[in-house]
This record gives structure tokens, sequence and C-alpha cells, in this order.
């Protein structure tokens, strides 16, 4: 399925993004990604993800990432003015995000009750370490602090060592997913009943959503299962194999798999062994059985494997570096990569939205913006600003 050449489907829906980091912002970029009018709101000087490695010509890439399709307006909360700029944008809204800990907005006098009473049908999507309630809501926390509560930690790494961190901020891009998500039901029930809502979505709860087979285990069995390292839980072999030139990663555990593995490897006496010959005969006999798939994978190459697994249907995947999967012909075919140019700093080229609508478009029309780069547009325009108001408000500080 192509992406579609009609309206984006969020088009006309305005939003504002107080947040910054991660998991707000990408709620408000997926939002804009579906072509609602999203305005970034940033402190002078920009927010502190702003000064975070890697650069591009001076500007980070981690915020360029997470803050496309965005207008990026500077302005200082603390400022006598701030408020009541911000309450106009609020007025302006019909979403806002935010990803303060909890109990900050209220202390900057624009907490959800006051946002109501600007607007009665707002919608706002407050982010938050662990959430609007509980004994620890008041918290702070950061991606991998969210991996160590929810117990996603403890279950990431080899059996036998430490518990260990993801190699990319899933917490933060959950979070972010499911605040976009949470925001989407909200529209919708607004479309419904005119209502707007808070939507309050925790990393702790987000990542906590995560343990999957391991969590529904210990409610209904009582059951630990521990750490497996790339190891499938439940089947075997299933594993990372060396190769002559690198890794590949087989799944062939399962009944209909295993004999099919079997053959490709010329090996079928062990299809009626007893100690391979079910699931749970396998996983009683993991190790040795997966020793016999790396002796015999070691003599390949990956490529070489990988035609042969194809043709034998079994699931497997090179283990592709960074820049392997960027140069990948598929990735390329499902227009993954997306660029644009910004004015000031060239093309720019980052991931694309996964999600691929056949009547709708979903694609990137504005570059994530430098510190302050709309403040005349969205003051002029959103707010009716005279330019000698906008000068006055950049002189005084408080934009």
């Amino acid at each position: 399925m192509t992406e579609g050449g009609g309206a984006r489907p969020l088009q006309g829906i305005r939003v504002l993004d107080l947040s910054r980091f991660i998991a707000g912002p990408i709620c408000g970029q997926i939002l804009g990604d579906f072509g609602a009018e999203v305005v970034k709101v940033e402190r002078p000087g920009g927010e502190d993800s702003r000064h975070h490695d890697p650069y591009f010509k001076g500007e980070s890439l981690f915020t360029m990432l997470y803050n496309r399709n965005k207008y990026g307006i500077t302005l200082d909360t603390r400022h006598p003015e701030a408020i009541g700029i911000l309450e106009k944008l609020i007025e302006w809204a019909d979403v806002v995000i935010e990803n303060y800990r909890p109990g900050t907005i209220e202390q900057m006098g624009i907490g959800y009750e006051r946002m109501r009473a600007l607007k009665p049908d707002i919608i706002l999507v407050s982010i938050s370490g662990f959430g609007q309630t509980g004994p620890d809501s008041r918290r702070a926390l950061f991606d991998a602090i969210a991996q160590a509560s929810s117990g996603l930690m403890s279950i990431t790494g080899d059996p036998d060592g430490a518990p260990t961190l993801t190699g990319t901020y899933v917490s933060d891009y959950v979070t972010g997913y499911q605040g976009a998500m949470g925001a989407l039901g909200a529209i919708m029930h607004k479309w419904r009943t005119g209502e707007g809502q808070l939507v309050d979505v925790a990393s702790l709860d987000s990542s906590f959503a995560l343990l999957g087979t391991r969590l529904i285990a210990h409610l209904m069995l009582g059951r630990a299962m521990p750490r497996s390292g790339s190891r499938d839980l439940l089947t075997a072999p299933v594993n990372v194999y060396a190769c002559l030139d690198g890794s590949i990663y087989i799944q062939a555990g399962t009944q209909s798999l295993f004999p099919k593995l079997c053959k490709v490897m010329n090996r079928p006496d062990l299809i009626d062994d007893e100690r391979y010959a079910s699931v749970d005969a396998r996983m009683q006999h993991q190790a040795e059985l997966e020793m016999i798939v790396a002796e015999w994978s070691i003599k390949q190459t990956a490529v070489d494997l990988g035609q042969q697994l194809d043709e034998a249907g079994i699931p497997n995947a090179k283990v592709a570096t960074v820049a392997d999967v960027a140069a990948s012909p598929q990735i390329a075919a499902r227009g993954m990569i997306a660029e644009v140019e910004h004015a000031s700093l060239g093309s720019l080229r980052f991931p694309a939205s996964p999600i691929k609508m056949e009547k709708s478009r979903q694609d990137v029309y504005k570059a994530p913006p430098t510190v302050g780069e709309d403040n005349d547009d969205v003051y002029s325009r959103i707010l009716g600003l005279s330019r000698e108001a906008i000068a006055q408000l950049r002189s005084s500080g408080a934009i």
C-alpha cells in the first residue's frame, strides 16, 4: 500500500506542545505527521535537549529527531507577561501536551482546571514519569529510570549477566506513542460529544505494559521467567548464530519450523531424536541443540545461510548494523527515510512515520524548527500581535 494523496487526517486540529526531551515531543510530532498544526514552546535559548550531541551545523540532531512538522516559538514562562500569552495559546488550541512533573503546571497557574476555564472543551495530554496519581507521582523520571522501575531492565540481558538497558530510549518512545493514541481517542470523543478531557499517560505504565509473557506468567501462575538474552522464551532453537561474515538470527523453534531447519542443515536424524522431537524437549536440551546449529552456521556466510533459510520458509535475518539497515532496499521501498529542506541547515534526513495510509496523507512537510524560528509568524498570525508588540516582548526577554 502506498501513502495516500488526500488531506492529512488531523488537518484543522490545533496542538500546543509545552513538552521537552523525548516522550512529549514524540506525541506532538505524531499529531503533526497526521496534519495537526503544532506549536512547540521552548524557553528563550531553547530546551535542554538542544545541547545534546550529535550536532549538525551547530544544531542538535537529538532535538531535530522529535520535532518535525512543528512551529517553534520561545517563551519565558517565568516572565510577568508569559502567562497571559500562554492563556491565549491555550484558548487557540484543541490539544495541549505537557510533560512537566505533576503539580508543576498548577504552580505555573495553567493547570487543567484553569485550562478548562479558558476553554471548556480543551484536551490536555499530561505525560509524566509515574502518572498524575499514586505515591510516586511527584518523583522525577528519565527513560532509564522507567526501564529499571517497570521491570523492563530486569528481563533484558544475558541470563547470567546484569540487568541491561535496551539499546534505545524504548520507554520514552512507547510513552510518546501512547500519548498520541490517547490524544486521538480524546479527539474522537470530542467530535462525538463536544467534551474535552485529561489524558494521563505515565512512562512507568507504558513500560510495565511491555513485560508481556513474563508478567502474565507471574500474575496467573506465580512463575518467574528469567532473562533469556537473545533466545526465545518459549521455543528452541531460536538465537543469534555466528557466521563467517557476521551473525544471523534464526527462529526455528516451532513444530513446523524445526524439521525444515534439520533438512537445511542436512541433519534429518534430529527430527525424530527424542531430545528434540517436541517443543518441551528442545527447551530442555536447548544448549546442546544450539551448539549443533552454531557449528553449522559458523562455516557459512550469513548471505548464503539466509538464502537457504528463506527458500525453506524459516524466519531469519542477518544482524544488521545501523548503516546496513539505513541502506536497505526494503527500507527504501517503504519510504522510511524522510528528507526535508531546512531554510538555514539545508537537507535533513531522518526516519519517516511507519504508518502508511491508503486514503490520507502523512508526510514531512516542515523541517524541525531552530530556536524561536516561528516567533514572528505564530505571534502575529495566531495571537494577532503587531510587529511592535512582538518586538517589545523580545526586548523585554519574554520571548
